[in-house]
């Protein structure tokens, strides 16, 4: 565990969805390699997508069509037929992290107010939280369509403190990455990291954090700045 327990009591978090909550690398190969092998284009593996994934759907069929060398020309094509299987099968190749669910129902046990905020398209987002029975724990669903930047750019964590009607230093961002930590201490957040993520290739533990945990219900953030706080890191 690193930093301090700031003196403000935490009263929401906003909480990342694939890599934090759900681990969806299986939905995001099958929709990618479906998409491939409708243009004719080689597979990719599933390492380069697990080191893509998180910036948002454009960036991700971007770097796929760089990767196996075609022509940014099909990209149009290529958004259009990974929606359409994305879609079909959003939730069926992935599984929610173990803890997940019981670190929700503590935080909101113990009275925190909670955001999904996620890159995703907010649509797919909210789709996959209901197939994965975790909707009923977030007030908002923001996805990377939802604003008019995402990720790391501080806006949407900004309109989530807005969303929930509590200053910054009352919000935690949960996430999974250095996209989530860029995010959050621009946006003046404590951020706190799992490590069950993608963080594009690279180790979390090495992203400056106020937490590193292992699992969401090894800490208790409503204990932040209520007399200090509890993880098992």
């Amino acid at each position: 565990m690193s930093g301090g327990a700031p003196v403000r009591p935490v009263r929401g978090a906003l909480v990342d969805l694939d890599g934090t909550l759900v681990d969806t690398l299986g939905d995001f190969d099958v929709a990618l390699n479906a998409t491939l092998a409708d243009l004719g284009l080689p597979p990719v593996a599933r390492g380069f997508i697990a080191n893509t994934i998180g910036k948002g759907s454009e960036h991700l069929i971007r770097s796929t069509l760089a990767e196996v060398g075609a022509s940014m020309d099909r990209y149009d094509d290529a958004w259009r037929r990974y929606q359409a299987h994305y879609e079909r099968i959003n939730g069926v190749h992935s599984s929610v992290f173990a803890g997940v669910a019981e670190g929700l129902a503590l935080w909101r046990e113990r009275g925190l107010r909670l955001v999904c905020l996620t890159n995703k398209p907010t649509r797919f987002a909210r789709e996959l939280l209901v197939r994965k029975g975790l909707a009923e724990a977030f007030e908002h669903v923001f996805g990377g369509d939802a604003f008019e930047r995402r990720k790391p750019d501080p806006l949407p964590l900004r309109k989530g403190c807005e969303a929930l009607g509590l200053p910054a230093d009352e919000v935690v961002m949960v996430g999974d990455s250095a996209n989530d930590a860029a995010a959050a201490r621009a946006a003046g957040l404590r951020v706190v990291l799992v490590r069950t993520g993608y963080n594009h290739g690279e180790p979390v533990d090495a992203v400056p954090a106020d937490v590193h945990v292992d699992r969401l219900d090894a800490i208790d953030l409503a204990a932040w700045g209520r007399g200090g706080l509890t993880a098992r890191c």
